[in-house]
């Protein structure tokens, strides 16, 4: 089994993708791993949707701005930001907006719901990793924020079963690397972007 840092060390986009299949059962523990995140006082405001039929990964290629790996990819993971959770948690005695981002607005509640969705996308992208599965975050894609290809959203919505609450945050995709190639992650140094106690003090 390998290690989480190793796994994410060796995590790289991947866009070209082989004819293989993804078994079902991996598929089921990259979800798994979504499902498992962290989340703000446990709302989980995200739903997932496995595509697998050409038709919609036609559609979502689309809604990429055509994008071509999201239609080539032997499966997708439509990451789904959902507005309703708050409520539906219950959580709507809590007053100090500190703690419910129902009460911070409009503009609050979608940023605080857009961001409980990173947490599920970077574990299912680490545990398709660690299964040998490639993926690739898709966030150039019409929806709510963007405001590109309003008639394509407005299809997919309706096709995927979406209310006007729930937006389309983010799509994975997943399959086998065409050809093996070395992982080229070039980020910044350490010292850089980690500080001790006060930004620009070494740790």
């Amino acid at each position: 089994m390998p290690e989480i840092l190793d796994l994410i060390k060796s995590r790289k986009s991947v866009r070209k993708y082989s004819e293989k299949h993804i078994p079902d059962e991996d598929l089921r523990k990259i979800l798994e791993a979504g499902r498992l995140a962290p989340s703000w006082m446990n709302v989980q405001s995200w739903d997932f949707i496995l595509i697998k039929s050409e038709e919609n990964k036609d559609l979502l290629s689309r809604l990429s701005i055509g994008q071509a790996h999201v239609k080539n990819a032997d499966a997708l993971i439509v990451c789904i930001a959902n507005m309703n959770a708050w409520e539906e948690a219950k959580i709507t005695h809590i007053k100090n907006p500190a703690l419910n981002p129902a009460l911070q607005g409009e503009n609050g509640l979608l940023i605080r719901t857009l961001e409980q969705v990173i947490y599920p996308v970077s574990y299912m992208m680490l545990e398709a990793e660690s299964l040998g599965i490639k993926s690739c975050i898709i966030g150039a894609l019409g929806n709510e924020i963007t405001g590109v290809e309003p008639e394509i959203y407005k299809e997919v919505k309706a096709k995927l079963g979406l209310d006007e609450n729930r937006i389309i945050s983010t799509i994975i995709t997943l399959g086998y690397e065409t050809e093996q190639s070395e992982t080229n992650k070039i980020r910044k140094d350490f010292d850089t972007v980690v500080s001790l106690e006060k930004l620009g003090d070494k740790f």
